[in-house]
């Protein structure tokens, strides 16, 4: 995977767009002059959290002893019911759904809103098949999170001038660009399985 491609993945995992409903709505409740910093603060743990888990995938693997045809199908399988949700959205609103009030920290904005289950199994599944371009998934990394920043920092004004319509439909072909994704890699992963497994 080239480093456009795995920063695009991480992107439409990420699901900014998506978000922009629940994130306003997680912001409601905290003060006017309050709501950026809250929001870049969020952003920044989100980050963190996903440098940790690119940084430290490799090791994770290894303690757990996954090979990367197992990360690559579950990864898989975790990347294809997020597109699906994406295509077909719960009701309660968004991916993750609403807080019960208060100034959010944390959950549910920053986890699972934007460093969600999804994004970590695809910067596990990058560190372990390809370790040697930790420096270009970093790149993708920041890439991804730094275009999410920038949408969900204009959250209010792109709400006001596309509409929640058409931030619906972005947000369904974003779904299914994901769910095409998901099958491709889940098909990598049975393919690389077939091949290395013992024939009887």
């Amino acid at each position: 995977m080239s480093t456009v491609s795995a920063g695009i993945l991480l992107f439409l995992i990420m699901d900014p767009l998506g978000n922009i409903p629940v994130f306003l709505s997680l912001l409601k409740t905290v003060a006017p002059e309050r709501r950026r910093a809250v929001l870049l603060r969020e952003l920044m743990i989100a980050l963190v959290v996903l440098f940790a888990f690119l940084l430290g995938g490799q090791y994770i693997l290894k303690v757990l002893q996954l090979k990367q045809e197992s990360v690559s199908i579950a990864g898989g399988i975790i990347l294809f019911l997020i597109g699906v949700k994406m295509v077909f959205p719960p009701k309660d609103g968004g991916i993750f759904g609403h807080s019960d009030g208060g100034e959010p920290f944390i959950v549910p904005m920053a986890i699972p809103g934007v460093a969600g289950p999804s994004a970590m199994a695809a910067l596990l599944l990058l560190t372990n098949t390809q370790p040697g371009k930790l420096a270009q998934w970093s790149l993708a990394l920041f890439a991804a999170w730094a275009a999410t920043a920038i949408i969900l920092l204009s959250a209010t004004y792109l709400f006001k001038v596309l509409g929640e319509s058409v931030l619906t439909a972005l947000e369904r072909l974003m779904g299914m660009i994901l769910i095409a994704l998901s099958v491709q890699m889940l098909l990598d992963g049975i393919a690389g399985y077939l091949k290395t497994a013992p024939l009887h």
